[in-house]
């Protein structure tokens, strides 16, 4: 430190505290929201302190200083979790037998503008039958009769209220059985279909966990606003983690292998997705590159996931950067 200008030395001390709450966030993801939902807030900033902390140890060894060491052994410490946030190589395994699972949060086709472009519905529509998935897990589903999806086997759970909207399982192989979670006290919902490929029988489940209901393009930061938005996500932390323990509930009563996807509303260092990708495989981590960003934000947010059966191998994965919702459709290729 005496070697470090009065600039350095104040840098580093910012530096320090960063990487210790760096340090600290890596638990988030042990400690349920119901026990204490300050971690809960904490998850999703992990994303902001891993790019810091890279910018600081590139900052020091542009300046030749043995500082760059703090943030380089956290980062080294949480290399797991960084493989969260950052795929470094696509793979690439294309077999004409994988099974292609897509899952899209289509905002109720843009039912109410929310995009200022015409045919969204439509364009959703020639999306989906361009890349053909075997199977498709809609979240926001609306049935709207301009749409015709062909596939020969659904199962459709409509929530009737103001909206009407719900979600949606489409199966090019037989769904032999489904049903419903119905989450209490909540516009969301996890359906699940039982789906027959070859001689194997997958269970899939679409999933939508609570909504934070923070719209950062709109959200003001006032004293009340802040306390106020605070309650909210606070509550919408407890009701996530209740939905995922109802999830995990559900899975214990079956044998088969499953499958999890959908929009979780949280990142992947949240607790539900530790908890849901128990004894799964993230098919971004295994196959994926780049940020995987799947929500419409200019800082890259991963909160739509593809979770595998540790038995199933994951082929392929893929984002698709099309602005027809808030959401970005993602595709995972499954070897059996």
């Amino acid at each position: 430190m005496k070697k470090l200008s009065l600039l350095d030395k104040l840098l580093f001390v910012v530096n320090s505290i960063l990487a210790a709450t760096l340090l600290v966030s890596f638990l988030t993801n042990f400690i349920s929201p119901n026990t204490y939902s300050i971690f809960s807030f904490l998850s999703l900033g992990v994303p902001f302190l891993i790019i810091i902390n890279i910018v600081f140890v590139i900052y020091w060894i542009l300046k030749l200083k043995k500082q760059f060491l703090l943030s380089l052994f956290v980062l080294l410490l949480g290399f797991q979790n960084i493989s969260k946030f950052y795929g470094i190589s696509e793979k690439k395994i294309l077999l004409n037998d994988d099974l292609k699972i897509m899952s899209y949060n289509v905002r109720m086709f843009n039912l109410y503008n929310w995009i200022d472009e015409e045919q969204i519905d439509q364009k959703i529509y020639t999306f989906i039958k361009d890349k053909s998935p075997d199977i498709l897990c809609i979240q926001e589903f609306h049935p709207s009769k301009k749409l015709d999806i062909k596939y020969p086997y659904k199962h459709v759970k409509i929530r009737v209220n103001q909206n009407n909207f719900g979600h949606a399982i489409f199966s090019k192989h037989k769904i032999i059985n489904s049903g419903s979670l119905n989450f209490s006290n909540s516009s969301n919902n996890a359906i699940f279909a039982d789906i027959i490929k070859g001689n194997d029988t997958l269970r899939v489940y679409n999933v939508h966990l609570e909504s934070l209901k923070i719209n950062p393009k709109e959200e003001t930061l006032s004293q009340e606003n802040s306390e106020k938005l605070k309650i909210r996500v606070e509550n919408a932390f407890k009701k996530q983690a209740n939905q995922a323990s109802l999830i995990l509930q559900h899975q214990e009563k079956t044998k088969l292998k499953t499958v999890i996807c959908g929009d979780f509303n949280n990142n992947a260092f949240s607790w539900v997705y530790h908890k849901l990708k128990s004894n799964k495989n993230d098919a971004f981590v295994e196959a994926g590159k780049g940020f995987g960003n799947t929500f419409d934000y200019r800082f890259p947010f991963r909160i739509d996931f593809i979770l595998t059966d540790e038995n199933l191998k994951v082929n392929n994965y893929k984002t698709y950067n099309i602005k027809y919702s808030d959401h970005f459709p993602i595709m995972a290729r499954i070897g059996f």
